[in-house]
């Protein structure tokens, strides 16, 4: 029976040793991946930072565009305000000429029909000797 126990035991070494050994491979290859992992983070990263900076500019090129088109929005708003009243303004200086054209024909006509008949009545006084001088 101490052959058996002795050969138990002898097949337990061995199966510790050879699981040992498979640990050990386990934990070497474990190592070297985590290595290989860590190297490929760090390129990775070294090659990521060049484009966060370039987005970076990126989005403050953007930002500064954005507040250029606010910029001009604001100024056209400003210049179709400015040109609705001088539109406004053309408006009421048409009215205006027209008012001062329509009062002006009525009083040239006025006018011509105040000296037609000043000069009929001059005439006809004239002509026909019905003066107060005599």
């Amino acid at each position: 029976m101490n052959q058996i126990w002795l050969g138990l035991i002898a097949i337990t070494v061995v199966v510790t040793a050879g699981f040992i050994i498979l640990l050990t491979i386990v934990i070497i290859e474990l190592k070297k991946t985590t290595s290989s992992f860590r190297e490929f983070l760090n390129t990775t990263e070294e090659s990521i930072k060049p484009a966060l900076e370039e987005l970076q500019q990126t989005l403050n090129s953007i930002r500064n565009v954005s507040d250029d088109i606010n910029d001009v929005t604001s100024d056209i708003k400003t210049f179709s305000g400015t040109v609705r009243d001088v539109g406004q303004n053309i408006r009421h200086v048409s009215n205006l000429i027209e008012d001062v054209t329509t009062s002006t024909t009525i009083k040239a006509s006025g006018l011509k029909v105040g000296i037609k008949t000043a000069l009929g009545v001059l005439l006809n006084n004239f002509f026909l000797g019905k003066g107060g001088g005599k």
